[in-house]
């Protein structure tokens, strides 16, 4: 039924009204609140609802006519009733008069608040169209009007309200222009406005940027300025530090010369106390008339004053060395062992003395003793006789006359070198550099020979006579000469001569195959500048005395150290230079001594033999086998020699020379 659907039509608009949403709480009561605590809005009418009341005063109206087309014209009374009672009520014009602005405002309402989601003419049309209406043809003529006056008011209300509807829709959308205008202007400005804004602050980012870059350049100046600083403060620091260091190693090495010193005097003590202690013991002193007691005593105290000493001397052993206070017990334990030697000697020239009468008693017993004593003496002086008739030919040093001429080459050489001190310790910077480029003339044409010269030796050859005669010589892009400075000659030839033995010394004792273009460049400059030749000899006798031959004894008050540079050992602050390393030196320069007694320049214009010739070979050959042989440097110095030489003095010397090989092997090689 109608009425029935309406009626679920109005309970669905309820519900899904606000108030039909709003949440049952079953607890309301209990806290005090009213039913409708939970509604928050006004109360109204919801916008349908005139559409509703329509629908729900068109119903009797319809029931009334459908009554009176069912009764016909029987009952004209009926309508007539119906009619004034309607009248009585109040007209239908009056009716929809009262509910048409109710309706017409509802309906605006509706249009206003709907406009967006749907279309409002359709709804309209809905509403109010003629099919939803029911049929009015039976009614009275009175009704009939009545009903098409309502018709037509309804369809002039459509027809404002489309017509209302169509102004807002255009009020809207120039609204909606203008709206979009000024929202486009206002865009613009605002674009215009974040544009002015990024650039201030990117402007101000770039000045923020730049007092940025300006203070890290700042600081990195500054940072500078202190590495600067610091930097200067440590090389001060560091140069203080150096300073230090030399002076402590320079402390150091004095403390280690004076502990080392000190340390050779307590030797010498030591070995004096325990000779001296061996004078106290008493089976040294079997033919001493003192009494057993008392030599008791003087070896008793000389065994303590030794263990004193041995404490000392057993520090030393631990890698120490010795103080001062050491030193002083030491000498003070010398000193009373002195002592006690003497009252040993004075108590025995008394015992002697006593027992002098009773000696002359046994006087002519001893005679027959000492008759045998002598005996015995003779035949050991025809013993020693034997010996030295069979040691006869062999010496300690060289001749006479050999020694003769060493000493004067090496009065030479000390001449030579005193004639050039000034040049030699400059004052001025002009004779510096002079000195240094007459060195660097001198030494670098020498360094230039080698084993594999070759042609090469012709040009150094004439470099070094151009130096030596005066001639201008061109080193490192200048030219140089000896007339530059009155002792720049004896400067040079000393420098020259010292460099040939240097390269004997180095560069044959590693390459022995160089003894020879070194050998043939000095003969040259022997040929030509005999001075030179002699201070080569010097430089090579004072570096190795046994290619004069000369065993260099060890003299009264020389060290151990000054002994061993005597015979050509290296001594630096490390110590003593190795067994190998010294021989190998001493062989280079023995093989270059070799070399130079059988060469001579090849294109000189002197006839003859060399300048140093063989016949100082074989002197120098047949003196050292009449020496007495020294371990390790004998064998290796004629094992050299022979090497180098022996060819040429075979061919020379011929049944001489080997005379000498059968001496060496037979005689001199047991020794």
């Amino acid at each position: 039924m109608p009425s029935e659907k309406l009626r679920w039509e109005t309970l669905q608009a309820l519900k899904n009204s606000p108030k039909g949403n709003i949440t049952f709480d079953p607890y309301w009561s209990e806290r005090g609140e009213p039913i409708l605590a939970g509604c928050k809005e006004p109360l109204s009418l919801s916008p349908h609802s005139g559409v509703i009341l329509e629908r729900l005063c068109s119903l009797p109206l319809q029931k009334s006519c459908f009554l009176g087309s069912s009764s016909g014209d029987s009952s004209p009374g009926l309508s007539e009733d119906i009619f004034t009672s309607l009248s009585s009520t109040g007209s239908i014009s009056d009716l929809n008069a009262r509910h048409t602005p109710s309706l017409k405002t509802e309906r605006e309402q509706a249009v206003s608040d709907e406009a967006r989601d749907e279309d409002p003419e359709e709804d309209l049309s809905q509403l109010s169209s003629p099919a939803s209406l029911p049929s009015i043809s039976l009614l009275s003529p009175k009704a009939m009007e009545t009903a098409g006056h309502i018709i037509r008011f309804a369809a002039e209300q459509q027809d404002k309200a489309k017509m209302a509807l169509r102004l807002r829709q255009e009020m809207q959308e120039k609204l909606v222009a203008e709206v979009a205008e000024v929202a486009s202007e206002q865009m613009k400005r605002f674009e215009e406005f974040m544009e002015l804004k990024q650039r201030q602050e990117f402007q101000s980012m770039r000045d923020m940027l730049n007092r940025e870059t300006k203070e890290s350049i700042g600081r990195q100046e500054k940072l500078k300025e202190e590495q600067r600083h610091r930097t200067k403060i440590l090389n001060l620091r560091l140069r203080e530090a150096e300073q230090q260091r030399l002076r402590e190693e320079e402390l150091e090495r004095q403390r280690q010369s004076e502990g080392r010193e000190r340390l050779r005097n307590l030797n010498t003590i030591q070995e004096e106390i325990l000779q001296l202690n061996q004078l106290l013991e008493p089976s040294t002193q079997t033919e001493s008339d003192l009494p057993p007691a008392s030599l008791s005593s003087y070896s008793t105290r000389g065994n303590q004053l030794c263990s004193l000493l041995s404490e000392v001397v057993r520090k030393t052993a631990e890698g120490e060395f010795p103080s001062v206070e050491d030193m002083t017990m030491a000498e003070r334990a010398l000193h009373e062992m002195r002592a006690l030697i003497r009252l040993m000697q004075e108590e025995v020239a008394k015992a002697q003395e006593k027992k002098k009468k009773d000696q002359e008693e046994e006087e002519q017993g001893r005679k027959q003793a000492v008759l045998q004593a002598q005996q015995e003496a003779q035949k050991k002086a025809v013993e020693s006789a034997k010996e030295k008739a069979k040691r006869k030919g062999l010496q300690n040093s060289a001749e006479e006359s050999t020694l003769k001429w060493y000493r004067e080459l090496q009065e030479s050489a000390a001449h030579c070198q005193q004639a050039f001190q000034q040049l030699n310790t400059p004052k001025d910077a002009q004779t510096k550099k002079l000195k240094l480029e007459l060195q660097k003339a001198a030494s670098i044409p020498v360094s230039q020979i080698s084993s594999n010269s070759g042609s090469q030796l012709r040009e150094i050859f004439d470099k070094i006579d151009k130096l030596l005669s005066g001639r201008g010589m061109v080193s490192a892009g200048r030219t140089i000469s000896t007339s530059q400075h009155p002792e720049g000659l004896d400067f040079v030839s000393y420098k020259l001569a010292e460099k040939f033995v240097k390269q004997g010394e180095e560069e044959v004792a590693s390459h022995h195959e160089a003894a020879f273009p070194i050998a043939m460049v000095a003969a040259g400059v022997w040929e030509l500048h005999p001075r030179v030749g002699d201070l080569i000899l010097a430089h090579l006798h004072k570096k190795c005395p046994y290619a004069v031959p000369h065993y260099p004894p060890m003299k009264e008050g020389t060290s151990v150290e000054d002994y061993q540079r005597i015979l050509g050992y290296r001594v630096d602050d490390s110590g003593v230079e190795g067994q190998d390393s010294f021989l190998k030196r001493m062989t280079g320069m023995i093989r270059l001594y070799a070399a130079l007694t059988q060469l001579r320049w090849p294109y000189g214009s002197k006839q003859g033999s060399a300048p140093h010739g063989l016949n100082h070979g074989w002197r120098w050959l047949a003196q050292m086998l009449n020496m007495e042989p020294l371990a390790d440097i004998t064998a290796t110095l004629l094992f050299d020699f022979l090497e180098v030489c022996g060819n040429a003095l075979m061919k020379q010397y011929q049944s001489q020379f080997w005379k000498l090989i059968l001496l060496l092997k037979e005689e001199y090689f047991p020794r």
